[in-house]
């Protein structure tokens, strides 16, 4: 049976999400299970969710819970990444407060823009810490990596690392759940083919057993049918005839067009919830007591299949059942008009013979344009990443869409420097 390690396993619904579907498969139920977490409170909380899961579902594994990382990756066949480096504090609200003090407002902050350039920064060198334990401890080890910024994350794995990775985000399935909902057809009517980068990657191909369902999603706007929630996805679709894959308080940060100081009237517009991740982080924060009483207590727990992809690669993997799924990897010759090695998100056949990916050719001329500039932005920020060179912090948030848009450079300069020295020891080498 393999050995599956969970880093950062004190994200203790994302892994009993993820523990439910990796023992829910017959075939891995008696899979050897490690949890690491820095936190030991949370990590406590882990393993009696996963006891609860694995009796749930009749599963036998053996289930360890570590604080030494080390341990926990000895000898894995897996490893999987769900962790946030600085946490919500200081982390998360250092990336909102300081860029506001300066008028640049963010919704998610998580994957690109400032916030996405701060989060990376202080990630990738953690990642890098942790293959290098792959590389010593499991060097064949499959890293399954589901932090953001995930594109930088992932291109600064591929470039500094022999392990083999892949990210992995629920933004695909999730997106064609809500636009099968949006025109009425059964999601497992739909066939599509998706590719781009993550959290900006395109329905190339949207259809019900040979006919093109985006004439369907243009009625939704004809019909003034677009939801409250959605309304910059279906802008943008509107302009580029094709829907993108992430949601519309993510995409708006994304380019330049939406967040805009001088037009308060375009956030209500378009609906655009400022600050949205801070309240996510608040909710849940208030909630957490009442959710590990929930968890650790004695009722009945349910346990459901999720659509994320981690445990159908462990089980394809590991009983050859192919299946496909969606992966970010790096563009070794899959998308012809995207730069050679950065990180794309494509459909990857797995099987046996592990991670597979699809080539996919040219993309349409505009979205490819309007990818390059988001990965302008990610290549100078693994450039700083894995050299050490602030001069590529500046850089990367000079090319960064939103932040372009809104700041001069002399802001833009300042802005970084207080966001580095408000990082402190979370990222000593840029001091």
């Amino acid at each position: 049976m393999p050995k599956i390690t969970f880093i950062g396993a004190g994200s203790t619904v994302f892994a009993k999400n993820l523990l439910g579907d990796i023992l829910g498969f017959p075939e891995l139920a008696g899979s050897e299970i490690a949890l690491f977490d820095i936190d030991e409170t949370r990590l406590k909380t882990s393993e009696v969710v996963a006891h609860r899961v694995a009796e749930a579902l009749g599963a036998k594994p053996t289930i360890t819970a570590t604080t030494d990382r080390r341990a926990a990756l000895d000898g894995a066949d897996y490893a999987i990444a769900m962790i946030q480096v600085a946490g919500y504090k200081p982390g998360t609200v250092t990336d909102f407060e300081i860029p506001k003090k300066y008028g640049l407002r963010q919704t998610i902050a998580d994957t690109l823009g400032i916030g996405g350039i701060m989060r990376g920064l202080r990630t990738i060198p953690v990642l890098l810490d942790m293959c290098r334990d792959m590389e010593e401890l499991c060097p064949d080890v499959t890293f399954l990596q589901y932090v953001n910024p995930m594109a930088m994350n992932c291109w600064a794995i591929n470039r500094a690392s022999t392990i083999k990775t892949v990210g992995l985000c629920h933004s695909v399935p999730h997106t064609a759940g809500e636009l099968a909902f949006d025109i009425g057809v059964p999601l497992d009517e739909i066939n599509y083919v998706v590719a781009g980068i993550n959290h900006m990657a395109f329905y190339l191909k949207f259809e019900r057993n040979g006919e093109d369902l985006y004439p369907r999603i243009r009625q939704v706007i004809e019909e003034n049918r677009v939801p409250d929630y959605n309304r910059v996805r279906y802008e943008m679709f509107k302009r580029l005839g094709y829907f993108v894959t992430e949601s519309s308080e993510h995409f708006s940060e994304y380019v330049p067009w939406f967040i805009k100081r001088d037009r308060p009237d375009m956030i209500e517009q378009f609906n655009i919830p400022l600050d949205e991740y801070i309240r996510r982080c608040e909710v849940q924060i208030a909630d957490w007591e009442k959710q590990r009483v929930a968890l650790e207590g004695g009722a009945p727990l349910e346990v459901h299949r999720s659509v994320e992809y981690g445990s159908g690669i462990i089980h394809s993997i590991e009983t050859g059942t192919p299946r496909v799924i969606y992966g970010n990897v790096a563009n070794n010759g899959l998308i012809d008009n995207l730069p050679d090695g950065c990180c794309v998100e494509v459909p990857v056949v797995v099987d046996k013979n592990g991670l597979q990916p699809t080539k996919i050719g040219a993309l349409p001329p505009h979205l490819a344009a309007l990818m390059q500039t988001n990965i302008n932005v990610q290549s100078l920020t693994v450039e700083a990443a894995l050299t050490g060179k602030r001069e590529h912090i500046y850089h990367a948030a000079m090319l960064d869409p939103h932040t372009a848009a809104e700041l001069s450079l002399d802001q833009i300069w300042s802005m970084v420097d207080d966001l580095i020295a408000a990082h402190g020891d979370w990222m000593p080498q840029y001091h």
